[in-house]
């Protein structure tokens, strides 16, 4: 659509990086358009999908949050109760619940310069814009559009803390996926 700004690029998934993916969800990956976050210990985080999968298949999860430590730390949230709470604050608090639509929106954005799916026209995900029901789905969208877009899913992001520092930086690979002294990484 022309009204709207060009995305950020994503890197293209490699096959070392489609490895990694495999490896952290225990199945291949399907109908990614890129990788939307890269962990600093150089494996892919989140990916961003295709809004309709290869098999035809509808998907408004356009960013997927891949990284196991980050999944586990999100699921943690989720268990305490976060999702309920942030539900209730963006009932009574206008300024956030004003943000939180401008990232469902955002998040529509995004998806239809990935192409146009009619099935989900005008449904984003995790919640958005009236509730939190999905965690995962606002964390992804937060470290794939960065700071200052997704309001409650960077309130996630910050709770998480530094979910990779360990053992994840230990894993750290180069551009050139090789480790730091310079030795091929095995994926994992």
């Amino acid at each position: 659509m022309a009204d709207l700004e060009p995305m950020s690029p994503f890197e293209p998934m490699t096959a070392v990086d489609e490895q990694a993916i495999h490896d952290q969800l225990g199945r291949m990956p399907r109908g990614v358009a890129g990788v939307a976050w890269r962990c600093p210990c150089g494996k892919p985080g989140v990916v961003a999908t295709e809004p309709r999968l290869p098999d035809g298949t509808p998907f408004p999860t356009t960013f997927y949050l891949t990284c196991p430590r980050a999944t586990s730390a999100v699921s943690t949230l989720e268990a305490s109760g976060l999702m309920a709470e942030m539900t209730e604050r963006l009932g009574v608090d206008e300024e956030l619940a004003a943000a939180y639509r401008g990232a469902h929106e955002a998040y529509l954005a995004d998806r239809r310069r990935l192409g146009e799916v009619p099935e989900i026209d005008g449904i984003s995900a995790g919640g958005m814009p009236t509730r939190v029901k999905c965690l995962h789905v606002l964390v992804g969208h937060s470290l794939a559009a960065g700071p200052g877009v997704n309001p409650l899913g960077d309130e996630a992001v910050a709770t998480l803390g530094e979910f990779w520092a360990r053992p994840c930086l230990a894993e750290r690979t180069t551009p050139d996926h090789t480790t730091p002294d310079h030795t091929t990484q095995e994926t994992a």
